[in-house]
């Protein structure tokens, strides 16, 4: 059955090299096309697995109503591709929902670094930690109270938007900030944000490396929420 205009959700899950090198290859695709799956079905959109974006038209971009993106590398989105990506998320009529590895990717595409509100610049932890609930009212945390113990890799960000709403982080005195690679930013560590581009809407979670998350409850109902405030372009105020 040919999916309804507007009701598709696009998971692009790309491993692409880096301008110098090749990128790791993420584990738990699989799973995580499950979940997201799973998540797309609860908001009545169909999931579709994109695991090359040269396969995609841009009129296939245009029609559907969210973007799901666990990407890593220079994803070969062509200038169409982008120009409709943009303008549609500008529009209110394209949701984006990114995860992981999605911020350490497309570093020859500037405006992407917009679309998911900051870039990646190294994880020198990997812990177990008890995450600062930063906005306890939102759809992505509502479920999880003032702390989160969680264990995954931790980003470091930069160039993180002013307008990022930041969710979820990790208090500095959880992490060895003498460890190879840290040099802390002066926004800390967030590892969960949204924020709004044009009228469209962008939820960021940087958890979601091990297998043990897609294997979690709690931790698809953070994705869950996520998606519910990039969908609710009209719904949510104020959030």
């Amino acid at each position: 059955m040919t999916p309804v205009s507007g009701s598709e959700l696009l998971f692009v899950s790309q491993v692409a090299p880096y301008a110098d090198g090749p990128a790791g290859v993420h584990g738990v695709l699989d799973q995580a096309a499950r979940g997201v799956a799973q998540i797309a079905e609860l908001h009545g959109l169909v999931p579709r697995k994109v695991a090359d974006v040269r396969t995609l038209a841009p009129a296939e971009i245009s029609v559907a109503r969210a973007l799901a993106l666990f990407t890593i590398g220079e994803t070969p989105w062509s200038a169409e591709q982008r120009s409709v990506v943009l303008d549609r998320l500008r529009a209110g009529t394209l949701a984006v929902l990114a995860i992981h590895s999605a911020s350490d990717a497309c570093y020859g595409w500037p405006e992407y670094g917009d679309i998911v509100g900051a870039r990646f610049d190294g994880h020198p932890w990997t812990q177990t930690m008890t995450i600062d609930v930063v906005v306890a009212d939102h759809p992505a945390t509502a479920h999880l109270g003032s702390g989160w113990e969680w264990h995954d890799e931790v980003y470091q960000f930069r160039d993180l938007r002013k307008d990022a709403r930041v969710l979820l982080r990790v208090p500095p005195g959880q992490l060895d900030l003498e460890a190879p690679g840290a040099h802390p930013p002066s926004f800390g560590y967030p590892l969960a944000w949204c924020h709004t581009e044009g009228l469209g809407r962008v939820f960021t979670t940087a958890l979601g490396h091990f297998p043990a998350a897609w294997e979690s409850p709690t931790y698809l109902r953070h994705l869950h929420g996520g998606l519910e405030w990039a969908l609710a372009t009209d719904k949510v105020k104020g959030r």
